[in-house]
């Protein structure tokens, strides 16, 4: 009999991972320098300003969540502090697939509806 189930490599899939990493690595390094170039050094939400000492905690957001949009110009790109940065991302993953970035409401209660007439009747 044949065996049909192979160990996989680990080697192979060690290099695989770590050349994922690098070329993250190199995007990010790309857009992250042009942005740190064009814009000042604070938090686009909290407004808390960088030095070169603290500057690692300053991150390029890309707004449309699309890492691979990265235009010349910066338009999808603004910079965060990692805590601002880690807030956005949470409150995306919260409304996914909610319908909550959409204006149109599906609610059918209203709390106020007949509240001036409640209030006529109090006289």
């Amino acid at each position: 009999m044949v065996a049909r189930n192979k160990a996989p490599d680990n080697e192979k899939l060690d290099q695989v991972v770590a050349d994922a990493r690098r070329n993250r690595e190199q995007r990010e390094q790309g857009y992250r320098e042009k942005a740190l170039k064009m814009y000042p050094w604070v938090c686009g939400r909290c407004t808390r300003e960088f030095t070169r000492t603290n500057l690692q905690e300053l991150t390029v957001h890309h707004r449309d969540h699309n890492h691979d949009n990265n235009p010349p110009d910066g338009g999808n790109w603004e910079l965060l502090c990692v805590y601002c940065h880690d807030n956005e991302h949470s409150r995306y993953l919260d409304n996914a697939g909610t319908g909550a970035e959409d204006s149109s409401s599906d609610t059918t209660h209203q709390p106020f509806a007949d509240l001036k007439s409640l209030l006529n009747n109090r006289d």
